[in-house]
């Protein structure tokens, strides 16, 4: 897996892999919250828990493969870590408060602000073609928000909107830096890295909800999944989680973080599709999900299919 990363073929192919796996947490999301008949979305399990348990199973597993000369500690890496935290807890308050909207606005927005940020922070080389790609995914993530945003029935409810909005503006932003840091921080151990960021969240979760509920109510919070909910969350963990986040750390070795940024666009493309295949009655693809992932899908062949055109671009 190693010599196949360090490759810029290899690395592209890790990030589609990647992205692949990252979009199965639509899956994971409705196996553990609707009524699918498996029994698993009972007890429910809120968003922020289903963050800890995922963080704390991925981490783990990732903390299980680190070899002992690669824990090594950079000041670096504690605002990394506190970065993920942010980025996750504010991803999925989004996805608990308000429409499921706002996942999509994540996944469509955040390669947009890491290939900025990649630009304008780390100085990396971008061309024509790469700045076009990327503001037609934005396009595409707009029409899909757009299309799909729940008219407001009185100015609280509107305001809730409006602070569920900017959740899900601020996890892509925070998105972006946390990739950012995996790209300066690329020559240490991915497998350390993502172990470090996914154990973070757990420890910062847990601490959180500790400190705001007491001993208690923590307690009961923790004991509340039933042993089926704990082996989907194992398994979200590692193969939602822990693998895809290795495959992308290991990746940016060999690619920039703006053409990772740009493969892994594959990612909101396919989620609304496993949504519709478990949950057609809540989930179906709407004309603007429609135009939206066919703007994403056009980003995707413009970068990568080859065209005739003049070097500018």
């Amino acid at each position: 897996m190693s010599n196949v990363v360090q490759s810029t073929g290899g690395a592209r192919l890790c990030l589609v892999l990647a992205a692949v796996l990252w979009s199965l947490g639509s899956v994971f999301m409705r196996l553990l919250r609707e009524p699918l008949g498996l029994g698993l979305d009972s007890p429910q399990l809120s968003p922020l828990l289903i963050a800890f348990y995922r963080g704390l199973f991925g981490g783990l597993f990732m903390l299980a493969l680190v070899r002992p000369g690669q824990f090594t500690f950079r000041p670096v890496m504690v605002p990394m870590v506190i970065t993920f935290t942010v980025m996750s807890g504010l991803y999925l308050s989004a996805l608990g408060l308000g429409a499921a909207a706002n996942a999509i606005f994540l996944q469509n927005t955040a390669p947009v602000w890491v290939f900025v940020f990649a630009v304008l922070v780390l100085g990396e080389s971008s061309d024509r073609r790469g700045w076009q790609s990327v503001f037609l995914a934005a396009a595409g993530a707009v029409v899909i928000v757009a299309g799909g945003w729940p008219v407001a029935s009185s100015p609280e409810q509107e305001r809730r909107e409006i602070v569920v909005l900017l959740m899900g503006v601020g996890s892509g932003v925070v998105y972006a830096v946390v990739v950012l840091f995996l790209r300066v921080l690329r020559n240490h151990a991915a497998v350390w890295l993502v172990a470090m960021n996914l154990l973070g969240t757990a420890i910062m979760l847990a601490l959180f909800t500790l400190i705001t509920d007491g001993p208690t109510a923590f307690v009961n919070w923790v004991m509340t999944p039933s042993l089926a909910q704990i082996a989907v969350l194992a398994a979200c963990g590692v193969f939602q989680m822990g693998v895809p986040y290795f495959l992308f750390t290991r990746s940016l070795r060999a690619v920039s973080a703006q053409e990772a940024a740009i493969i892994t666009l594959i990612e909101p493309l396919l989620n609304p599709m496993w949504a519709y295949l478990l949950t057609p009655h809540t989930d179906t693809p709407t004309p603007a999900m429609f135009v939206g992932g066919g703007l994403i899908l056009l980003a995707l062949i413009w970068k990568y299919v080859p065209f005739r055109c003049r070097p500018a671009c």
